[in-house]
Formats: C-alpha cells, structure tokens, sequence
C-alpha cells in the first residue's frame, strides 16, 4: 500500500462507526517495529523526541537533522502504520520551504508529515498536499510555540478560542489534511470539532471519546521516562523500574577478578 493508499484510508476513518484510530510515537527501529506489530495504525515520529530521547526541556531544540535521523531508524520497523514525521520548528517558514523539509522527510521514508498551526498554515498545507505528499494538521496547544506562550495551556477555553479553533479546523480540512491532531483542547471543544470535519480528529489530553482517536507518547505509555509523567497519561507498564532493576543485578552479578 502506498503513503497515498495509507493516508486515504486514514481518512476514511471518520465515518460513523469505524474503529477508533491508535496513534503511537517512536523513534527508532525496535520501538516502531513492536508498535507495528502490535497493530497501531499511526506511528509518529514526533519532535517530543527532544525531551524524552535527547534530554532538551522542549522541542523547540529540535532540528531537520534530528529528524531525519529519527524517521530513517522508525522507518526500517514500520511496514503497515502510516509512518508521520514531524516538520521541527523553523522548518517550514514558508510553502516553498515546507515542501522541500516535507520532501526530505518523505526520503527518510514518512509517509506523511504534520505540522503545528492553523490558518497561518494553510498555503503551506496545500503546497505540500500538491505535492503528493499527505499532511496531517495539529491543533490546540502547540508545543513548538511554548516559548510565545509561557507554557503549556489548555485551549478551547472561551467561547472565541472555540470558535478559533472551529475555524481552523475547517480551513485544514479544505486544504487538504487527512487527519487533525487536536492537543490539549477542552474535551467539549475537541468534541465539537469531531462532529464538524470530515477528517478524523486524533486526541491527546482531550478527555476519552471526544475525538476519532488518540495518539500517545511511547514514553507514557510504557514508564520509560519517569522524571515527568503528563496528568492525561496513563502508564500500562513500568519500564524504567524494570531498566534500574535489571542494571542493578547486573552490577550485582559482575564477578570478582580472580587474585
């Protein structure tokens, strides 16, 4: 199947009573490969990958070549997720700009690419789109622009934030999104916006059931990354208590040099 097949099929997943879409980030070979496995439908190459695999304090640290290498590892593990490579922050200031980034994700081998922002976005959406290259939207907060915003904020707040984000939302899709990543929006707001698209909306920390589906960070989903958990995750695993444990019995079972 196709990047094009596999984002048109994603789409298809709005309709009324279709399975919910499973969205997963990972970064690498072996982490792509078991989610893919497992049977998610999206795995995300995320730039969430500069706190919980670089150690940066957000993502605004993370550059193309960050990317590409992250996208080129997750790639060889993919076969039936829709692969999805981020556009890192100043990376796409402009159309033109967007579709040669876009493009140079696409050779590292995503399938398609997501981008922060509304209507600011939109040519640069459609430049890519004509591009033959799937885009996939994200609304909500954006954690590119924390710096701007002085923190992570929930949206959809007021009545004009809603409104905002309605529109946005409506712009994307016309312009040819296959998907829309709605992040920390109000779950009724994320609900409503579900209802108005025609794309499938893709939750995270927007409460359970009020969009199409949902996209988790790895991380938070098996107790990798234990230093920060977000208030919305829900840890199915403790990986780092298993890490510590297995080291410390391996420091443990070193045998003494023979005097």
């Amino acid at each position: 199947m196709t990047s094009l097949d596999k984002a048109a099929a994603l789409k298809a997943r709005a309709a009324a009573g279709s399975a919910p879409v499973s969205a997963l980030t990972a970064y690498d070979y072996p982490t792509a490969r078991l989610a893919d496995e497992a049977g998610v439908d999206v795995i995300l190459v995320g730039d969430s990958l500069g706190m919980v695999v670089l150690g940066f304090p957000d993502t605004t640290h993370v550059t193309m070549d960050h990317m590409l290498h992250h996208v080129a590892a997750a790639a060889r593990g993919a076969e039936k997720a829709l692969l999805l490579g981020d556009l890192p922050i100043h990376s796409y200031p402009d159309p033109e700009t967007a579709v040669i980034n876009a493009r140079c994700l696409t050779e590292a081998g995503a399938e398609a690419v997501k981008l922060e922002g509304g209507l600011r976005q939109i040519e640069k959406v459609q430049a890519i789109v004509a591009a033959d290259i799937p885009v996939i939207g994200h609304l909500g907060m954006l954690p590119q622009r924390v710096k701007e915003e002085g923190g992570y904020k929930k949206k959809g707040k007021t009545e004009a934030q809603a409104a905002e984000l309605v529109e946005a939302s409506l712009a994307l899709q016309d312009a040819g999104i296959c998907a829309l990543v709605l992040e920390s929006v109000v779950p009724e707001v994320a609900a409503r916006i579900s209802h108005q698209v025609s794309v499938p909306t893709i939750g995270i920390g927007c409460g359970h059931g009020h969009t199409h589906g949902e996209v988790a960070v790895i991380s938070d989903v098996v107790g990798s990354y234990p230093w920060f958990v977000p208030p919305f995750a829900k840890p199915r695993a403790q990986v780092a208590a298993s890490i510590s444990s297995a080291v410390g019995e391996f420091i443990r079972d070193i045998t003494p040099l023979d005097s």
